[in-house]
């Protein structure tokens, strides 16, 4: 939540708020379907076996009165490259936050002199919610103030411009290095203020510390320039690495990027898929887009990257279950409920909507709203899936005073029968 423009996420004015319903749905489907038009829908895309319950411990994690207080995004990226249930029992997470809250709260009231930057970082140890295994990261100026850990300063950013994060993944091809998609937004004379501008690659060496002041920016063509409100739309959404060292069940070899365009009805938008193998990551020639029956785009047709499902959100993950098939996690209709949709492939056709949970027990205050749902595989347990999402409220500066805790994510587990 940057002070001076509206939420990016969301890229939807708070006006519309009202068009969203959020109902508990613990149980269920809906069955309306995305773009890829399945005439007879399969029982392998609908029935999910499951419980879902509240993931307190986690939620709690987050809920901190110094330095890092709040922040969103929530990317996690396990640091042995095994992005598998259960692979980070005993190894380091990187955690990825967009715009971050760094301040002071004492007998919950946040002091002033608190400030919001763009971005943070943060390191757990184990795959347990321990709040002595897990340390966050920012940078600071010369006089000493918060300043986020990754600034443009590649050759085609723009003075003002600064990063939101994306998804990222530890690159076993190359020299483990971690690869992070980032999307550079700049400030412009609309009535939103911002516009996406670009997209980046940052790449942090294998063996940094953080706050990463080694790490490198290359400028992407994974940004493609819309007419719609947010200005455009970026890769990075969500990212699946799909090779045996990663642990994935049916490895192909390839890391699929995921990409998030908005589509003519209000407040649904629609999901692309590249692929490259991850020797080719930096190689934008041998990146191929999806097009809705081949890989037949290459980098300088990507507008033309067909929707493979609909209703999902800006940040998501998809995750291979034991079963051969494979989730996608999101927050339905942009601020709607967690929800799933089920694949065999990873680029679908996907089963319709399967709503998990509605988010109602963080929704305290009549502005609230939860977001970007997404799965962190890594540090889940056999059997289940760790899921966090965001919370924000559209009336920020007011609602903050009050509730100085109510920006940070919360988790859920989704247990499978």
């Amino acid at each position: 939540m940057k002070p001076s423009s509206i939420f990016f996420p969301c890229l939807v004015i708070g006006l519309l708020l009202a068009a969203v319903s959020c109902k508990k749905e613990n149980k269920g489907t809906d069955t309306t379907t995305g773009p890829v038009i399945i005439d007879t829908i399969p029982a392998e895309l609908t029935n999910l076996k499951y419980t879902v319950e509240s993931a307190p411990a986690w939620t709690q994690l987050f809920l901190r009165n110094s330095g890092w207080v709040g922040g969103d995004g929530i990317f996690s990226i396990p640091l042995n490259g095994v992005d598998s249930i259960g692979g980070s029992k005993t190894d380091k997470t990187l955690l990825l936050f967009s715009d971050t809250q760094i301040g002071e709260i004492q007998n919950g009231v946040l002091l002033p002199g608190w400030s919001i930057i763009n971005n943070s970082v943060a390191v757990i140890n184990g795959n347990e919610p321990l709040p002595d295994k897990i340390s966050f990261y920012w940078n600071k100026d010369a006089n000493n103030k918060p300043l986020s850990v990754f600034i443009p300063a590649s050759p085609l950013a723009m003075q003002g411009d600064y990063f939101w994060l994306g998804d990222g993944f530890v690159n076993q091809a190359l020299q483990n290095d971690i690869f992070i998609m980032s999307y550079k937004i700049r400030k412009v004379n609309t009535s939103f203020g911002f516009a996406v501008g670009g997209s980046s690659i940052i790449t942090i060496p294998s063996g940094s510390n953080p706050p990463f002041k080694n790490a490198i920016q290359t400028d992407a063509p994974l940004f493609v320039e819309g007419d719609k409100i947010d200005n455009g739309y970026a890769f990075g959404a969500g990212i699946f690495v799909n090779t045996a060292k990663a642990g994935a069940p049916h490895p192909d070899g390839y890391i699929y990027v995921y990409g998030v365009k908005n589509l003519p009805e209000l407040l649904n938008k629609g999901l692309m898929v590249g692929r490259v193998k991850p020797e080719d990551f930096k190689d934008f020639s041998k990146w191929r887009f999806w097009d809705g029956k081949e890989w037949s785009i290459n980098i300088n047709n990507i507008k033309n990257a067909a929707v493979i499902t609909d209703r999902v959100s800006d940040e998501l993950s998809i995750t291979p279950l034991s079963d051969g098939r494979y989730v996608l996690i999101f927050q339905a209709d942009v601020w709607g409920s967690v929800a799933a949709r089920l694949s065999t492939t990873p680029i679908g056709p996907f089963g319709p909507v399967i709503k998990l949970w509605d988010c109602k027990e963080a929704l305290t205050g009549k502005d609230y709203f939860a977001y970007n749902a997404k799965a962190h595989p890594n540090l889940s347990k056999p059997g289940e899936l760790l899921i966090s999402f965001n919370l924000n409220s559209f009336n920020f500066f007011k609602d903050i005073l009050s509730d100085p805790n109510l920006y940070r994510p919360r988790f859920i587990k989704l247990k499978f029968l």
